[in-house]
This record gives structure tokens, C-alpha cells and sequence, in this order.
């Protein structure tokens, strides 16, 4: 299989705190692969290692073999990485498809040589992404006004804009109502099985983790403490006691959703 993500002992400390401690781990091409932890885990360290926004204390990462470590978030941008954010980051003043020119314009650096006439270049490409994330119909409404299961679809359409091999996913359910998750989440797997894309993703909710997940990781204090199927990690008793104090998972996310 193709590996087009890799660390090799990434560690990242904050003085005496270690926040990240010794991850190494591979995502193969077309693998939607999690990675779940309990709150101050070292989840967002990790991926803000992956992209950039953080320098590793130790350790590399490799993309599709080249290393990128230490590198700026525009430079591993444009070697082919997509992030969407838990919190939407969108121009509200502006219309879906607006949002999603934009983003095309930016990977074709054609920003600011056609500021005036923006809205007119790459309507077509733009239209063929949103209509991907099912959001073709809501083309000229303005950001401001959408739900917030929609502008988590546009920001996947945003992400996509520049073809990446790679894309980061931080809590993208967060926020949404249960079938938006469910939707969202299918979404992606459909676009990794069209597209090739691969995915690593954190999340909270261990059902869309479950259901969509083809392989799932699991950090505590920093350190990867079980990797495998979900089955393997449901069964894990170190993942049970760390989540649940010894209780089953699978039983536990069912009184949750009760």
C-alpha cells in the first residue's frame, strides 16, 4: 500500500509538559483513519504538528516519503494537504460559491491579479466541488445564512479545492446534529472511496468513529496506547479503562445516546 503519511517519533514538549510523546504512525492512500483520546489527549498537537503550526520538539514526518517537518502551513499546503477546523473559518459577507472561487483561486495563485474580477474565474470548478458535497443548490446563498451542518460541507468543498492527497479533519462533527454527522461523515467516506483522498480525523463521537473509521488510533497523555480495527478497539480493555474507568465502550456510548 501506498503511504502517504508518516511519523516517525514525533514529541512535542511545553517545558515539563510533554504533550505528544513518541508517535509514529502511517495513513495509506484511500484510508479514512481516526484518531481519538480523551480531552488534553494531544489530538490538536499533533495534527498542528502535521501542519505546521507547530515545530516537533523531536521526531518527522514524511509525506508521500518527503520530509516536511518543520516546514510553514502554506508550504505543506501546497505539497498537498487539506485541513478543515473545528470551529468553520468562512467569509460570511460573501456566497457559497464565492467562498469556494476563492479557495481555487488561492491554490492557483491568482488571488490577487484578479481581485477585481474574482468572481468570475473558476465557476465551474467551483460548482463541481459544491456539487460533490451536495451543497450545488445553495450556490449563491450567502455564508451567513446557512446552517451549521452546511457550512461544515462547504468547508470540506473549501478543503478540496486544491486536489490534496492528504487531508486533516479536526472534530468534524462538532456542533452538529446527529444525522448531520451521520451525513457528513458518509459524505467523506464516499470521497475518499471516489477520490483516493486520505483522511485522518479526531472525534468525539465514538459512533461516527465506529461506523466510518477504516482503522482508528487511540492517544493518552500523549502517547499512542492502541491501533487497529474497531472491533480491536471497542474489545481493548486500556482503551476502556482510559475512556471509562473498565466499562465497555460500545455500551457506553449506547447510554449516551439514550
Amino acid at each position: 500500500m501506498t503511504v502517504v503519511l508518516e511519523t516517525k517519533g514525533l514529541t512535542k514538549s511545553f517545558g515539563g509538559l510533554v504533550a505528544v510523546d513518541d508517535v509514529s504512525f502511517q495513513l495509506h492512500k484511500g484510508e479514512l483513519l481516526a484518531l481519538i483520546g480523551p480531552n488534553g489527549a494531544g489530538k490538536s498537537t499533533c495534527f498542528n504538528m502535521l501542519m505546521g503550526q507547530l515545530k516537533p520538539t523531536a521526531g518527522e514526518v514524511f509525506l508521500q516519503g518527503e520530509n516536511v517537518t518543520g516546514l510553514t502551513p502554506r508550504r505543506i499546503w501546497r505539497k498537498g494537504v487539506g485541513r478543515t477546523f473545528q470551529i468553520t473559518s468562512t467569509y460570511a459577507s460573501m456566497t457559497v460559491i464565492e467562498n469556494v472561487q476563492m479557495a481555487l483561486l488561492s491554490h492557483n495563485g491568482e488571488v490577487f491579479r484578479f481581485l477585481s474580477f474574482a468572481h468570475k474565474r473558476y465557476r465551474e470548478e467551483a460548482m463541481a466541488l459544491l456539487d460533490m458535497v451536495g451543497m450545488a443548490e445553495q450556490a449563491e446563498r450567502h455564508c451567513a445564512v446557512l446552517a451549521y451542518g452546511d457550512l461544515k460541507r462547504m468547508e470540506l468543498a473549501i478543503a478540496l479545492a486544491h486536489d490534496p492527497a492528504l487531508l486533516l479533519m479536526d472534530e468534524p462533527t462538532a456542533g452538529m446534529a446527529p444525522k448531520e454527522r451521520v451525513a457528513l461523515m458518509q459524505l467523506t467516506s464516499d470521497i475518499v472511496a471516489d477520490r483516493g483522498v486520505s483522511v485522518l480525523f479526531t472525534e468525539h463521537d465514538m459512533d461516527v468513529v465506529f461506523s466510518h473509521a477504516h482503522r482508528i488510533m487511540v492517544l493518552n497523555r500523549g502517547a499512542l496506547i492502541a491501533e487497529g480495527t474497531a472491533a480491536d478497539i471497542r474489545n481493548s480493555e486500556l482503551v476502556q479503562e482510559v475512556y471509562l474507568g473498565g466499562g465497555t465502550l460500545f455500551s457506553a456510548e449506547e447510554d449516551a445516546h439514550a
